[in-house]
């Protein structure tokens, strides 16, 4: 056979093994993804965090920085505006308790979020299994899950948030002072509640407090009233759980002073970043936040004079 009838022959015979564009794949396509947590262990706790989904943020919401400047920042991470931002929650099983920071949003903001229960029920859980919700604060995407149909989705949780925290969205005065864009989230709040409330479930707590063995919250008002921080430690590990501290990694770490418009004290809530940055990376802590890129655990690297920046937390199998 020459070289030229061994091409052919071997062409020939490729084209009865090659599908062609019409043919179907062996399997249809996903098109969705796996409920969302991720294990650590943090000394003798057992750290889990819960996807309650992702949705779109609009960056340029963020002040004290030019467009140009965000859309540049955005860009240098292969990102831009809307970003697409994680929903987080994280359990924190001590071996006495079972502990949820934060609760996601429930029903109030659509299918792409409320996905926290199906995230823990994958983990391993189901909500009748926690002891206590710690909430950060009360904005609509961290306290709409603690509602499931009308009723307490954890029916035999106590629920903790910051007595300022609940001073402020569970006023009926701050209720009718309110924008009329801001209203919806006070309702929602008080709503959220309502079943802990009238159970006698919900335990708000003063600054500082230490609310289990090993977990103490950190007051750091200025994304709200009451906006709180948690650090849990166990045989030497520590864990800051910093809520919304910061909602655009990719902007905020080199532009801590860029604050989100709806930021209830803008200067505040810069000052809470620039500390959170501070003793997270002086401290090493490995941080949780809320809106970091899922599973929202790493650390802060660098300092106020060289900057910071987001260091993400390696994956492990490891059990």
């Amino acid at each position: 056979m020459t070289m030229m009838r061994f091409f052919t022959a071997g062409l020939c015979a490729l084209a009865l093994i090659v599908p062609s564009n019409n043919s179907r794949a062996a399997a249809p396509l996903a098109r969705q993804q796996a409920p969302g947590y991720y294990r650590l262990q943090l000394g003798a706790f057992e750290v889990t965090a819960l996807s309650d989904g992702t949705r779109p943020l609009n960056a340029h919401m963020l002040v004290n920085l030019g467009a140009a400047e965000i859309d540049q920042a955005l860009a240098r991470r292969h990102q831009s505006s809307p970003v697409e931002t994680s929903f987080n929650g994280f359990l924190v099983n001590t071996g006495a308790k079972l502990l949820l920071v934060d609760s996601g949003a429930g029903e109030f903001w659509g299918a792409r979020l409320g996905q926290l229960e199906n995230s823990l029920r994958a983990a391993g859980y189901t909500p009748e299994q926690v002891d206590e919700v710690y909430l950060t604060h009360m904005h609509t995407d961290h306290v709409g899950g603690l509602l499931n149909a009308g009723a307490a989705r954890f029916p035999n949780a106590v629920v903790r948030a910051s007595q300022a925290e609940a001073d402020y969205w569970l006023s009926a005065a701050n209720l009718e002072r309110a924008a009329p864009d801001d209203r919806g989230s006070f309702r929602n709040a008080v709503a959220a509640l309502a079943p802990y409330v009238a159970a006698r479930r919900f335990l708000p707590f003063a600054p500082g407090a230490t609310l289990a063995p090993g977990v103490r919250a950190l007051a750091s008002a200025g994304h709200t009233a009451g906006h709180s921080a948690y650090l849990v430690e166990s045989q030497g590990q520590r864990l800051l759980l910093w809520g919304d501290t910061l909602h655009v990694a990719a902007v905020q770490f080199d532009y801590p002073d860029a604050t989100m418009r709806f930021d209830f004290d803008r200067a505040a809530a810069v000052a809470a970043r620039r500390l959170g940055y501070a003793t997270a990376a002086r401290e090493g802590y490995l941080v949780a936040g809320a809106h970091l890129p899922f599973p929202g655990l790493g650390y802060a690297g660098g300092d106020a004079s060289a900057g910071y920046s987001w260091i993400p937390l390696n994956y492990s199998r490891a059990e």
